[in-house]
């Protein structure tokens, strides 16, 4: 092993721009580098020429490399270079399995330093100009993720999300949407709780869905909303004119 460290490093939500100095600069400083699908074309170009790069990348539940390789192969470069960089979208502990990929690199003998990103849920929501929270209107957040696999139903607390006063944060919802707006529903959040859905936020090519829970899941096929999108469920998307903003 040589004298190496991984640093695993969030991308931010999208938006290039978004990503923390520290971030880039060991971008542009690094010998290797392991990168997700969500990660910008803007912050690749910022990679060295001369430096390894290799793509993992996930969509829609097809991995290219299954995560148990991903592990091996960030302990493996570590091996071959000192400066190697995990680049992630948005940060790498909130539904990134980043600790997993630390917890191998660290039980290998590899030195690990996590640099934390934006995660989609503030970065998109602050890049609109919505709050998670808001006095009188929300007294809390909730992130979940509906990340489990084809074919496999959500095991989630639905009774405790279904809280009309927290907003509720969904994580690469888009193919498990009707379920959540259906299982929401029956336990107890109202069908006209105020929804969003947000595809591929903070970039250029950001759209913005706003209807009813019950009504979400059918205006989000009508409008082919394109991944990666973000599902926020609560009041606070009602405070889309109070703070002036314009939906397309």
């Amino acid at each position: 092993m040589t004298d190496s460290i991984v640093y695993l490093v969030g991308a931010g939500p999208g938006d290039p721009e978004l990503m923390t100095l520290k971030g880039m600069r060991l971008v542009r400083q690094a010998e290797a580098v392991v990168y997700d699908r969500l990660v910008s074309d803007e912050i690749l170009a910022e990679i060295p020429k001369d430096a390894a790069r290799i793509y993992v990348g996930k969509q829609g539940g097809t991995h290219s490399i299954p995560q148990a390789e991903i592990n091996a192969l960030l302990v493996d470069l570590a091996g071959q270079y000192s400066n190697v960089v995990r680049l992630k979208g948005g940060d790498p502990f909130v539904f990134g399995r980043g600790a997993e990929e630390a917890m191998a690199l660290v039980a290998a003998g590899v030195e690990v330093e996590v640099v934390p990103g934006i995660t989609a849920a503030t970065g998109i929501m602050s890049g609109i100009g919505l709050p998670l929270t808001h006095r009188g209107v929300a007294n809390g957040v909730r992130f979940v993720t509906a990340q489990c696999g084809k074919n496999v139903p959500l095991e989630l607390n639905w009774d405790s999300l279904a809280d009309p006063a927290t907003t509720l944060v969904v994580y690469m919802g888009l193919a498990k949407l009707p379920e959540i707006s259906s299982k929401l529903i029956a336990a107890g959040m109202p069908a006209d709780q105020p929804s969003l859905a947000i595809s591929q936020g903070t970039t250029d090519r950001e759209r913005i869905c706003r209807t009813s829970l019950k009504d979400l899941p059918k205006l989000v096929k009508d409008k082919a909303l394109e991944p990666p999108v973000l599902i926020v469920i609560g009041q606070v998307a009602n405070l889309l004119e109070d703070l002036g903003i314009t939906l397309d």
